[in-house]
Order: structure tokens, then sequence, then C-alpha cells
């Protein structure tokens, strides 16, 4: 046993696995992290291009596709797709051991659809029917056009990861949503389930390059804090959330808490401490996805003890005391998402023009 399995035993928080690449799946590593305590995994665009462009594990499987003149982009989700199904066969027994809680592997609708809701709606059902696995999540942007996307999946029985959420303004309706499909819902609700991704570490990298621009040292003192405050509160609006009669109600169906989860939680200020996104926000019914590097850290390293609601008051105050420094937190999470969403769809873009240029060279 070790931190990770410690994280889970002790503290009631789910460590997952913040990549995936063919080679962790064939080499038995994705096994070995599972041993390790790793409870569940995520994937991105970006993950996904690093993977494929990085190394020659996909070229039999993506020579094998162009040869039987497959699009170029329908090859991507093929690619994509065989790795989700194997780490999904990987994740299953933490899936049935933890009655459904844990387990799971996400994978994202195309970026280019995150201002999209029906088209968001299409691709979600097709991802859950194309895969067909009770563990699968699939990722949905929390843009205001995907708060309905969000809603008609869960009433359709499709387990959702809300992805790319910055603002506690934003989680809100993100609850609200995921609530409002669950009582759209008929019958038992313990199949349904949903995480709720917060970005972490992006808000420090933005919120700080603007304390910097201040230069007060009132201001630089608040540097590296506004990302777990941020997520403190986020906590506290989740404990809210889901507990009062409303809630009461749809538990007694089944229904399962959307848990937070922290995402982006490597360390990208080397003056910050490398484990500085785990450490602090330990806590009951959340998911902190972590990056490989960043887990071994932690294992190394890392503080197993919960910290997440330590002190909600404080975590407020710091927020206020940012925004007398005239940083705008609201304009900040909303330039975040608009960041993420051009990102992922960048990475998505550069690769299938990788994958185009090695099926040229193929064919000739």
């Amino acid at each position: 046993m070790g931190r990770l399995h410690d994280l889970h035993l002790e503290q009631g928080q789910s460590p997952w696995l913040d990549n995936l690449r063919r080679g962790w799946v064939t080499s038995g590593e994705l096994e070995r992290w599972v041993e390790r305590g790793v409870r569940g995994l995520t994937s991105n665009p970006t993950i996904f291009q690093k993977a494929i462009e990085s190394t020659d594990d996909y070229d039999e499987q993506f020579g094998d596709l162009v040869s039987s003149g497959g699009d170029i982009e329908d090859a991507y989700w093929d690619l994509v797709t065989t790795d989700i199904r194997s780490a999904l066969g990987i994740l299953a027994p933490v899936y049935h051991s933890s009655n459904g809680v844990d387990g799971f592997v996400s994978v994202e609708v195309a970026p280019d659809l995150a201002h999209d809701t029906d088209r968001t709606i299409a691709a979600a059902r097709h991802l859950h029917e194309m895969i067909s696995a009770p563990n699968l999540f699939v990722k949905i942007p929390g843009t205001q056009e995907g708060l309905p996307a969000i809603r008609t999946a869960i009433t359709e029985g499709i387990s959702v990861n809300v992805t790319l959420l910055f603002s506690v303004e934003r989680y809100a309706d993100v609850i609200e949503h995921y609530l409002q499909g669950l009582e759209a819902r008929s019958g038992d609700l313990s199949a349904v389930a949903s995480v709720a991704s917060f970005f972490i570490s992006r808000v420090d990298t933005e919120v700080d390059r603007r304390l910097a621009a201040v230069g007060s040292a009132e201001a630089l003192a608040l540097q590296g804090r506004a990302a777990v405050a941020n997520a403190r509160v986020a906590y506290q609006l989740f404990l809210e959330a889901f507990s009062g009669p409303r809630w009461d109600a749809l538990a007694a169906r089944g229904a399962q808490v959307q848990r937070p989860l922290w995402a982006s939680t490597s360390t990208k200020n080397p003056d910050y401490p490398d484990t500085l996104y785990v450490d602090t926000l330990i806590g009951p019914d959340t998911v902190n996805t972590i990056p490989d590097a960043t887990l071994a850290d932690f294992e190394d390293h890392g503080t197993v003890a919960r910290t997440i609601d330590v002190d909600p008051d404080e975590a407020r105050a710091t927020l206020a005391a940012i925004a007398d420094m005239g940083v705008d937190l609201a304009e900040v999470t909303t330039l975040l998402e608009a960041e993420g969403v051009s990102a992922f769809s960048k990475s998505f873009d550069e690769l299938l023009a990788v994958l185009e240029t090695r099926a040229a060279q193929l064919r000739s």
C-alpha cells in the first residue's frame, strides 16, 4: 500500500491518471498504475496528440486503416477508441468493486463541438453507443452551449465527465443541469454517473500574471493562492447542492453525487511545490486526475491529509483580496475557458494534419 491507496482509504478521494498511450496498455504499465492505487483515467485531444505523434505504437493500425481507404478523421477515432476500450477493460474490476463509483475512463467529444449543443448531443450518443461500456465517461465541455447537452445526456443514461470548468458560477450551472437530467430520467438512477472537472493550475498561471502586473507587495503575496481557494469554494458549493430534500429524493432512487474532479493539477510554476495541487485539495467525494509525473511525485513525498475544507472562510477571503487588487476572476475564467477550447481544437487539428501527412507517405 502507498499514498495513492491511502488517499482513497483514509480520505475518500479517488486518484485518477491523466494520461493514456498505447504502449502503457500493451506493456502492462497501466495495470501497474491501477495496482498502485489509480482508480480511473482521463484523456483529451492533447493527450492523444502527444501519444500518437511521439511513438510508433499506432503505425500498424493506422497503416491498415489507410490501406482500407478510410477517412483520416475516422481513422483518428478508430485509434482513440481502441485505446479507450483497452483502458476500460483494465479499469473494469475497479468499477465493479466500487459499485460503479470509480473505474471510469473518459473520452472527449470533438473539441470543435464545444459551442454546438445539438452536435455535442449527437456525438455523445455516438460515443456512448459505439464504445458501449458501463464505465465510460463521455467528456462534454462545460460551456454555455454544453449545459443542455449535459442535461440531455444524463436524462438518456449517458455518464458524463463535464470538462473545462474554471468558475464557481459555471459549476453551479453544471450541477443544476445534472440534477435536472436526473429528475427527467425515470426509474432507477444508479447506473448514471458524472464528475465535474474543475481546472486548477491554469487559474494560478493567469491570476499570478495579473498580480505581477499590479506589482505591489500585497498583490505579490497573493500569488499561488487563487486556484486552491477557487476549488475550495467550489467544494462548499458541492456540499450544499448535494444535500437537502431535492437531493434526498434523487438519492432514494439510487442517484450518485456528481463528484468534483480536480484537473490540470501538475504544477506549472517551478517555484511552487510539485505536489501543491494534490496536497491542498484532498477530501471525501472528490477525484484528482493527475499526470503520471505528478502521481510519482506524490507517491514519493506527498502529504495525505484532509485539506479541501480546512478553512472555507479563508478561501473566500483570498478571492476577495485578489479582487481588491483589481483582478477580475470572472474575466479570468471566461478567458481560460476560451483558451481551453482553442487549445484542444488546435491539438485535434494538428494531429489530423500529421495523420494526413503519414497517410500520404504510406500511399506513395
